[in-house]
């Protein structure tokens, strides 16, 4: 099955480049200069400004003024076209600029001249007003005679003056070995482990004996110790590893570190207050993925920002977006909804297992023996719609469902009931962009049978979920959901293009049996008709073994509804062993864990990591959970708690991948407005967000050149360029929502 954007090694805008930073040096003898007069010393020929600027020499620079009041770094630029560059060669992009006032930043990009203006190499410092050298080396992802180098300077409300010198682009330097810094050979839960939990930890080491660990607290006194047990060389990360269970130990404390092999871990607690945090961290994190409203500083401290595509200049807006040329003669008003991941566009398809997930998290918590539906209530996520006595997790997850029950195909018109595939910009936009700022037109995709059989899933779950507060939305809900059930049944087989990855991801998929079977089961759970429990039990998804390596996710949804059906109760002919196949898939994914030294659920084929393995290790860990929760056996409870583990620092790379926790954690993941690492101006992403993780295909050039040849784990870097291993997305975080409040229930 492709993954979501596969197609996007070649598509306008994301970042193509090994990008650190170097000291500048002389060039050896097979270094070529690839641009002309970066010196300027008589004449700016043959760079050029587009015409807003004006620019000059001065003192043997180039000095450009430029305008205030443009709305992106692009508008205002100074350049030089028809560049050569060669695909797999390495380049050092040096320059040297300053600005006037100080503190403007500026975009410095490498690319196509030519649409698409794909984008190879960008980076964007800040300007003094003494001046900088900046050095840097990518490698080319393409063979071209249009490259372009630029120096972007639009986007300031006040007019400002930018110089710039010597200016170069050598091709033929050596490539930068890029080596992870993974601290302590002792690798941890760098957040918390529960008292009454189970408390792993993983060595790497060249010894093969059994050596001596020591538990140290905050103040260094050592409060409980034992013996490694040698595990061998460690498939996922290629690594000669020791296991540590120091579970023994139950006291609350901070600041604890492991000790062996002369080494000293990264910091953790023993308690339960961060898991506490990072359940309701996880889930407000969808509150600055809203589009079409304006995000407030009372609210999220440092992540104000306009509303999103309401169609306020530049932006086109999502009030009235038409189809794809040839696709409808209609328009809808489709504002409102989450933005999937670091881009701006918005697919019913990731929308629903989203959606699903965060009402799962919340229906578990009215039904499961550990719940704690008051830990979710009105007024905990500090959102907009806090103090309307529902609960908010209910609020925020409305906020996507309205925008799907918008994209549905109005009465009237072909495949009337079916839903639109997805809505995004024409063209691929560059980082960052604030959503307001984007300037591209909006487009409606075809409807797809798997689009609308989420559609019909969730929102069939909604209709249940939301009746004890808003009778008037469930109704309308369930009427969705039944007649977009109708329309999936009359069109089994639509499914979105392959192609159609221009401006957007294409989550595409070529078989929509799991949706179907995901579909019937929420909408019989919600009405208890026969004609839904009849398809569930006809559906060859219903006693398939569904539980595989992988995990579940957008493309694979059976689980969706089998873990409903095993929870939620209800009177399904054969639903023991609905129960059952959850408690056997559960067992799967418990002995992976206990074969992998690094203890998580997941050990894909080939040790291929795939795109977003963190929140599959993540789905994997709710299967256990759920096991659980039918069971009651701390077998499967200590398991899903452990898969956290993982996650939240005790992995090869020694990081975790949830931005905020963690000495070392993921915090330049890919997105377009949570950009810091490329504009100081605009911040990190959130507390709480997950970052993709360990990719093996890394598609993208920037890992490409980084990870060439990397081993499971490794294929993982912190940079915001890393689109196939650093992205954010909504489905993923509905994955560590669900599971950091299963854990923080088992405190």
């Amino acid at each position: 099955m492709k993954r979501r954007r596969t197609v996007l090694l070649t598509i306008t805008a994301l970042l193509g480049a090994a990008l650190t930073a170097l000291p500048a040096g002389p060039a050896a003898a097979d270094e070529v200069e690839q641009l002309k007069n970066g010196t300027f010393d008589t004449t700016s020929a043959p760079w050029w400004t587009t015409t807003n600027v004006t620019a000059a020499l001065s003192d043997g620079q180039l000095c450009a003024d430029v305008p205030g009041g443009t709305a992106n770094r692009w508008d205002a630029a100074v350049g030089q076209n028809d560049v050569t560059l060669v695909k797999g060669e390495s380049y050092k992009f040096s320059f040297k600029a300053s600005g006037s006032p100080g503190g403007h930043v500026v975009r410095a990009v490498v690319g196509l001249q030519v649409a698409p203006y794909d984008t190879y190499f960008e980076v964007s410092p800040q300007l003094s007003v003494s001046g900088d050298t900046y050095s840097y080396t990518f490698t080319s992802p393409v063979d071209t005679a249009q490259g372009q180098v630029a120096l972007q300077a639009g986007g300031s409300a006040d007019a400002w003056r930018m110089c710039m010198d010597d200016v170069s682009l050598l091709g033929g330097v050596p490539p930068e070995v890029y080596e992870p810094d993974t601290g302590p050979r002792v690798r941890v839960n760098q957040v918390a482990y529960l008292p009454s939990g189970p408390k792993n930890a993983t060595l790497v080491t060249d010894a093969n004996s059994k050596l001596p660990w020591q538990l140290k607290n905050a103040e260094g006194a050592t409060v409980a110790h034992g013996l490694t047990v040698p595990r061998g060389a460690d498939v996922s990360s290629g690594q000669n590893v020791h296991s540590i269970d120091f579970g023994a130990y139950h006291r609350h404390g901070k600041g604890f570190t492991l000790v062996a092999d002369g080494e000293a871990s990264r910091p953790f607690d023993i308690g339960t207050s961060a898991y506490e945090q990072l359940r309701l961290d996880s889930v407000k994190y969808y509150y600055t993925q809203r589009s079409g409203i304006a995000i407030r500083d009372d609210l999220r401290p440092g992540y104000a920002r306009a509303a999103g595509h309401l169609g306020v200049a530049p932006n086109r807006g999502d009030t009235k977006v038409p189809c794809q040329p040839g696709v409808c003669d209609y328009t809808l008003d489709v504002s409102g909804g989450w933005y999937d991941a670091g881009d701006h566009g918005k697919y019913v398809v990731n929308g629903g297992i989203a959606t699903w997930e965060l009402l799962s998290t919340y229906e578990r918590e009215l039904l499961a023996r550990t719940g704690e539906s008051g830990k979710l209530r009105d007024g905990t996520l500090a959102i907009p719609e806090s103090g309307n006595k529902v609960p908010d997790i209910l609020d925020e997850a409305r906020w996507e469902l309205e925008f799907l029950l918008k994209m549905q195909v109005p009465d009237g018109q072909p495949l009337a009931g079916m839903a639109h595939h997805k809505i995004h910009d024409e063209q691929w936009t560059g980082l960052p962009l604030l959503p307001s700022e984007d300037p591209q037109k909006r487009e409606l995709h075809p409807p797809s049978t798997q689009a609308t059989l989420n559609l019909a899933a969730t929102a069939a779950q909604a209709a249940r979920l939301y009746r004890p507060y808003d009778r008037a939305f469930a109704a309308k809900a369930l009427t969705a959901a039944r007649k977009a059930w109708s329309a999936a049944l009359a069109h089994p087989a639509l499914y979105a293009s392959a192609s159609d990855g221009i401006g957007g991801g294409t989550y595409d998929d070529a078989n929509a049996t799991d949706e179907f079977y995901w579909a019937a089961a929420e909408l019989y759970l919600t009405t208890g008709q026969k004609q839904f429990a009849d398809y569930v039990l006809n559906s060859p998804v219903n006693t398939a073994d569904i539980f595989g390596s992988l995990g579940f996710d957008w493309g694979r949804t059976a689980a969706a509804g089998r873990l409903d059906l095993a929870t939620v109760p209800n009177k399904l002919p054969g639903r023991d062993r609905v129960r059952r196949s959850v408690v056997e898939g559960a067992d799967r994914y418990l002995a992976t864990l206990r074969s992998q030294p690094y203890g998580m659920p997941y050990a894909p084929a080939d040790n291929v990591y795939d795109w977003g393995s963190s929140h599959q290790v993540l789905n994997n860990a709710v299967v256990l959970a759920t096991a659980y929760d039918l069971t009651g056996s701390p077998k499967y409870r200590d398991g899903a708690v452990e898969s956290m583990d993982y996650i939240l620092g005790r992995n090869a790379l020694n990081i975790s991948y949830v931005t905020g926790y963690g000495e070392v954690n993921s915090h330049n993941q890919h997105s377009r407005w949570y950009a810091h690492e490329l504009d100081p101006n605009l911040p990190n992403p959130p507390h709480g967000t997950l970052a993709g993780g360990p990719n093996s295909s890394i598609q993208d050039p920037y890992a490409q050149s980084k990870l060439k040849g990397c081993t499971g784990q490794f294929c993982y870097i912190d940079d915001i360029q890393s689109w196939s291993t650093n992205e954010t997305a909504i489905n993923w975080n509905a994955a560590l929502a669900r599971m950091a409040s299963f854990v923080a229930d088992q405190g």
